[in-house]
């Protein structure tokens, strides 16, 4: 399961925000092995309005979604890549996870102090990305060091292309830049990938914004933190509140402040997009359920998600839009419709087909 790291300055409202995912949108403890892996892990569903729309045409008994893991990262503190604060194990921590979301802070409570003594969202992102660019120098200088001496004087293709790599990679973060701002080739992203650079993960920011009762969200009209990282706003106090109501309860306070979904909503379907994710669906009457894969996904392989032998074992698969499934009435009526497509091996996988896989036993 792909993993999200929630990081942020202490005090922007990170855990609150971490809190209120796991509370609302914890993924169902009889769908998956875990749903609370320790304190600051939580598997969360991803909210998928086909799942129910396919359930009452097949008549299924269940229905399970995908999900996503979200880890709460210790707040961290200018100087992290020299060990200040929880330095070492912010940056450990950061290194597993698959994509970072970074809380800043645009809301004001004078019960809150801020790290910084001020409200400063763009300075908030600054220092955390300063920080994840020192870390990064820090592992490219050893390497470069590293291959310089292992290379003793003698310098192969292969070594001339990695020091190259390091020291474009070095270059591009001594101007404060990540290293994902960088195009490679593809030997050169091999060597990249085996740096697990933390400024090479992709990124969203989320912006930590006032709620104000029976009113909607304050919004930071002109706020823009960098033009290639997607922003969202959330108040992660209503997220908190909306929490703790039923599910009606919740629904009818996002009316009356106008809103369509909530700010958990809006970041879980981020998050997941920003991982290059989509989903695939399959429905009968046991179950109708939702899977996930990278996008550019093979029908053997996605069917490898649902069971491994399932990749060698592959014949052909049927496949359909959603749509044209419940337009269809199910499996009996897209069979005689045209719209169902018997597809191979080559065929890539579509964020909303309804697949059945034909395996060999």
């Amino acid at each position: 399961m792909l993993s999200i790291g929630i990081v942020g300055l202490p005090n922007v409202g990170k855990s609150t925000l971490f809190n209120a995912l796991t509370r609302s949108k914890q993924a169902n403890a009889q769908n998956f092995p875990f749903c609370t892996i320790d304190p600051n892990i939580g598997v969360v569903e991803v909210p998928d309005e086909r799942l129910e729309k396919l359930a009452k045409i097949s008549q299924s008994k269940k229905i399970i979604p995908t999900a996503i893991q979200f880890v709460d990262i210790a707040g961290l503190v200018k100087g992290a890549s020299e060990g200040q604060g929880l330095g070492n194990k912010f940056l450990s921590h950061i290194r597993e996870v698959d994509a970072i979301v970074q809380v800043v802070r645009n809301f004001s409570d004078s019960n809150v102090i801020h790290v910084n003594n001020k409200i400063d969202p763009k300075n908030d992102a600054f220092t955390i990305n300063l920080e994840l660019i020192l870390a990064d120098m820090q592992t490219v200088s050893k390497k470069l060091e590293n291959s310089k001496k292992s290379a003793k004087g003698i310098i192969t293709k292969e070594t001339k292309l990695m020091l190259e790599v390091l020291e474009k990679i070095f270059n591009c973060l001594e101007t404060g830049k990540f290293a994902n701002s960088l195009e490679y080739n593809e030997e050169e992203m091999e060597i990249v990938k085996n740096l697990h650079l933390l400024t090479m993960k992709p990124m969203l920011y989320v912006v930590n914004i006032d709620e104000i009762k029976n009113q909607k969200s304050i919004k930071s009209e002109n706020l823009q933190i960098d033009e290639n990282i997607p922003q969202i706003e959330i108040s992660a106090k209503l997220e908190a509140e909306l929490a703790d109501l039923n599910p009606e309860e919740a629904k009818e306070y996002l009316k009356e402040l106008g809103m369509n979904e909530t700010g958990l909503d809006k970041l879980i379907v981020t998050s997941y997009k920003l991982l290059n994710l989509i989903t695939f669906l399959t429905s009968g009457e046991p179950e109708t359920r939702a899977w996930t894969v990278k996008a550019n996904t093979t029908a053997p392989n996605a069917a490898g998600v649902i069971h491994t032998d399932f990749i060698k074992g592959f014949v052909k698969a049927d496949v359909c839009n959603w749509k044209d499934f419940i337009e269809f009435g199910g499996w009996n009526g897209i069979k005689t419709s045209g719209k169902l497509r018997l597809e191979g091996k080559d065929y890539i996988i579509n964020d909303g087909d309804v697949v059945y896989f034909h395996i060999a036993n």
